[in-house]
């Protein structure tokens, strides 16, 4: 009767469960969006500011369905890299 109930109970979670990896890797994502929109923001120039807003906001939504576990890492990779030359400019510039 044991199996059955953890049968059951399996069968009770939605289709779009996330793995524990995959629930990491989303937390991951989900960080550096947020640490990229707070940079965006000391961004002395209000035309800069949107321009890299809207860029930052397009490049997350055009890959949010990407499944590949090589490329999201690619891409994680990709958006840190951005981020610490983004942080990088901004403190060379004294903001």
């Amino acid at each position: 009767m044991l199996t059955c109930d953890r049968t059951m109970a399996a069968s009770r979670l939605p289709p779009a469960t996330l793995s524990l990896k995959q629930f990491l890797q989303r937390t991951q994502v989900l960080g550096i969006y947020r640490n990229m929109l707070k940079t965006i923001r000391q961004v002395p120039d209000e035309r800069d500011r949107k321009y890299l807003r809207d860029w930052a906001r397009d490049e997350f939504k055009r890959n949010r369905q990407a499944t590949d576990q090589d490329a999201i890492r690619m891409m994680i990779t990709q958006a840190t890299n951005h981020l610490k030359e983004l942080q990088t400019s901004l403190s060379l510039a004294g903001n």
